[in-house]
């Protein structure tokens, strides 16, 4: 069982995986070759992504608690990262590196705005730590599967992933617009987490240990951490997962858009 990942522990897996993303970057025979699985991008394309990303990030935290988004946070906004290979590679560790200084002003319990607003995620630069981390390790895997070499994400990342997933982008007060379900999601090995879709919304809880949960689910997913978040990224197709129950649960919940 893995130990619960702290703020600490996730400003250093940042660190970490955006080295991994940068290395990425340095051994690609090509900057315009298009990402498998971000098809409208290039690998250059994500680079800037990625950098525009953690100075709009670095910029909301350093903001402090606030109502709405600073100005030019809107995806695609923010400066145009440099052609060259080497100055590609110094401009995504400085944006890198602006996050993570601010973040570490801030500490884990500040007020910023996130646009997670409704989630069970707080509205602080500890979440925001935590949710980059996620982000910026599937992005990496993307860098990765661009040049054929794909890596499954570390394990501690990927059991952290699936929570904040949940959390952040599963957790919601808009009304399920289905009849109500169950659905759990099982860890090889690891934990388990129960996402009740009804009127009230979603909200996913963390299980006891198996065979202890209080009903029976309409639909049980289970797989690896590293497969759980994938899926929930789309990077990989739900028939990964070992599904039993009724499948129009997941598939209705990738469709849904909550309000």
């Amino acid at each position: 069982m893995h130990k619960t990942l702290n703020f600490a522990d996730h400003l250093r897996l940042i660190d970490e995986r955006s080295t991994v993303f940068r290395a990425a970057l340095a051994a690609a025979p090509d900057l315009d070759a298009q990402v498998p699985s971000c098809p409208d991008w290039t690998l250059f394309d994500l680079a800037q992504h990625m950098g525009q990303s953690r100075r709009r990030w670095a910029a909301t935290v350093a903001a402090g608690p606030a109502d709405t988004p600073p100005a030019g946070f809107e995806p695609g906004r923010g400066p145009v990262a440099p052609r060259g290979r080497e100055e590609l590679l110094a401009w995504s560790a400085e944006s890198t590196e602006l996050m993570l200084e601010a973040l570490r002003e801030a500490g884990p319990d500040r007020g910023c705005w996130t646009w997670w607003g409704k989630s069970l995620s707080p509205q602080t630069s500890g979440a925001v730590a935590r949710h980059q981390l996620l982000e910026i390790s599937v992005h990496t895997y993307d860098a990765q599967l661009t040049l054929g070499a794909p890596q499954p994400l570390p394990d501690a990342v990927a059991l952290d992933g699936v929570e904040d997933f949940l959390h952040t982008c599963n957790a919601t007060t808009s009304p399920w617009p289905h009849e109500p379900a169950v659905l759990d999601y099982h860890i090889a090995g690891g934990r388990s987490w129960r996402l009740r879709f009804d009127a009230q919304g979603a909200r996913p809880i963390l299980l006891p240990a198996a065979g202890e949960a209080p009903e029976a689910a309409d639909l049980s997913a289970r797989g690896t951490a590293d497969e759980l978040v994938m899926t929930m990224y789309g990077r990989a197709p739900l028939e990964s997962l070992k599904l039993d129950g009724d499948r129009r649960v997941l598939d209705r919940l990738v469709e849904w858009v909550p309000e």
